[in-house]
């Protein structure tokens, strides 16, 4: 019944501090004008610049910023208890996530819908706009690289995904044309796209069950499937990142974000039918300090659990193709703070599933049974043992199936269920993050005047390569990236932090104190972020043999990033705020 209680008073806080919070920054702080010019409609161009539906775009907004975040950041968080996580994702993302990714939307819609590191410039300085894209691209290229090789993971782990995965992309463009082709309203539309996914998810789960494996791409003798799988997904990438938002990209953030709507439905009832039967009981302890080889709670967990409280990648999100494509200024309220909450609520089922589902029936390696605590301390009785891509989806999927099972839901099919639904959040991320690269690489080449990669097709194959290039520097794995991967946390932190920063100076220019709403979160998010990164660049020096390539480059993030907050401190105090 605790459980329960954790979860549904979870749920009841986000729906008050939209109504509340999320409102009081909507008219009182951005003051939102239904009438005020916005960039869809100025600049339309039928690629990036479409004007559309405010429900479509939270689908679209919110797959994008989710991605597995909200998966794996809890998955691993809940190393140091259940109670520490819990307060992270909920006070994080009422007063910073959904601050943050609400203000960098409405700066965005307010300045043609820009990046906040284009945006930067006109709110801080020029010196500061180059060093946020290389922060930026840097983000974006560990991300792009790395992917690949997250959705291979994935595919190994769950073949019977590989189809239905697949398959979203020629049900999406069929939900495009009917939408905004043939003008069938969105409700039945959508109907018949969800139904046409879950019946490819029955087709792969049918398959698999009679030739297991048999769907994936074999190992070459000279290439494993991770690095197969990496060149198709960046060839892909690469396609959908040049066609129109509303031909691919939209449509099939669109669909899954019904498929997360279908899948938290299923965590929630089947959290309640578990727990009324008294089978849903916390196996985490509310506090852990005995993980072997788990660093400090503070201030890593503020790092490991990003995604669910707040992350310098949604501003890329919120400042790139979401305000390209909102219709109105007040829908920014629902796309910017709502999906953060929302985001915030799947953390919330996702910590249920690794710190209560994963006690109900746990089978290791040698095949023996746990439950209870027993169940919980050994999948998490070392950081090591935990932390690893693998580990960390085999408990959030256990947990999971182990709920909906409680649904007389097969454990088969919820687990080909969760699978679908984290390979399918990993290619949103994909294809926005291709997407958002070239953007970032058109601006900075308007500004150095490089006009070859100022076209949408040279950029995006510039990203592309580039990512590839890191992707297959240590071999034909594509695993690469791998070797950024653990600078991935603060970097992205950093960003945030970034974000924030240029958001208060916008908010500096009016009249008030409203800024200081941004900028406290602002300051704990940059205390708690180069502590974190200052402590990872002593222990990458003090490996076996010195890592100088994570020292030197988290050394000169963490420089660029207290140089652009030394120039906007010397601004933030000096100005005078506009009164006009």
């Amino acid at each position: 019944m605790t459980t329960i209680l954790l979860m549904l008073g979870s749920f009841v806080g986000f729906i008050i501090a939209y109504n509340t919070y999320g409102r009081f920054l909507a008219t009182r702080i951005f003051k939102l004008n239904p009438d005020a010019p916005v960039p869809s409609r100025e600049l339309t161009d039928g690629v990036d610049y479409v004007p559309s539906r405010k429900g479509v775009i939270f689908g679209h907004h919110f797959t994008s910023i989710a991605g597995t975040g909200p998966i794996v950041g809890p998955a691993i968080g809940i190393i140091w208890g259940w109670l520490p996580a819990l307060l992270w994702v909920l006070l994080g993302s009422i007063f910073i996530g959904a601050v943050h990714d609400f203000g960098s939307l409405v700066v965005s819609l307010r300045n043609e819908g820009k990046s906040v590191s284009e945006i930067a410039a006109r709110y801080i300085n020029s010196r500061v706009r180059f060093i946020f894209f290389f922060i930026v691209f840097l983000a974006l290229l560990i991300i792009i690289a790395i992917f690949g090789m997250v959705i291979a993971v994935v595919f190994n782990m769950f073949p019977s995904s590989v189809i239905p995965v697949w398959a979203q992309i020629p049900i999406a463009v069929l939900l495009g044309i009917a939408i905004y082709k043939k003008n069938i309203p969105v409700l039945p539309a959508t109907a018949i796209a969800v139904i046409a996914m879950y019946l490819f998810i029955l087709l792969g789960a049918v398959i698999d069950s009679h030739w297991p494996g048999k769907i994936l791409i074999p190992d070459l003798s000279w290439m494993p499937a991770t690095g197969s799988w990496t060149i198709i997904l960046l060839i892909y990438a690469f396609i959908a990142s040049t066609l129109p938002v509303t031909t691919l990209l939209q449509p099939r953030d669109y669909t899954n974000a019904w498929q997360l709507f279908v899948m938290m439905a299923l965590l929630v009832v089947g959290a309640l039918a578990s727990g009324l039967t008294g089978h849903l009981e916390l196996a985490a302890p509310a506090i852990n300090t005995a993980a072997t080889g788990a660093p400090p709670v503070w201030p890593f967990m503020f790092v490991t659990i990003a995604c669910g409280a707040v992350s310098g990648f949604h501003s890329l999100v919120a400042s790139g193709t979401s305000p390209k494509q909102i219709s109105r200024e007040p829908d920014s309220l629902f796309i910017g703070y709502g999906s953060m909450l929302t985001e915030g609520a799947l953390a919330v089922l996702i910590l249920v599933c690794v710190s209560a589902g994963i006690g109900m029936l746990y089978t290791t390696a040698d095949g023996q049974s746990l439950s209870g605590q027993a169940a919980w301390l050994h999948h998490y009785q070392s950081w090591s043992g935990a932390s690893g891509m693998g580990a960390k989806l085999a408990a959030v999927v256990n947990g999971a199936a182990n709920m909906m099972q409680t649904l007389h839901i097969p454990l088969a099919i919820g687990k080909v269920l969760m699978g679908v639904f984290i390979a399918s959040f990993a290619g949103t991320t994909l294809d926005t993050a291709v997407r958002l690269q070239r953007y970032i690489v058109s601006e900075l080449a308007g500004d150095l005047k490089l006009l070859p990669l100022q076209n949408k097709w040279s950029a995006t194959f510039f990203a592309v390569l580039t990512a590839a290039g890191l992707a297959f520097v240590s071999g034909a794995n594509g695993k690469g990236a791998m070797k950024l991967w653990p600078l991935f946390g603060t970097i992205n932190q950093l960003l945030a932090v970034l974000a924030l920063l240029v958001v208060t100076m916008y908010l500096r220019r009016r009249p008030g104190r409203a800024w200081l709403l941004t900028l406290v979160p602002c300051l704990f998010m940059l205390i708690i972020t180069t502590w974190a990164l200052t402590i990872k660049i002593g222990d990458f020096y003090h490996e076996t043999q010195p890592n100088w390539l994570l020292v030197s480059l988290a050394s000169v993030v963490l420089v660029l990033a207290i140089w652009i907050v030394l120039e906007t401190a010397i601004l933030l105090f000096k100005q005078i705020p506009d009164k006009h």
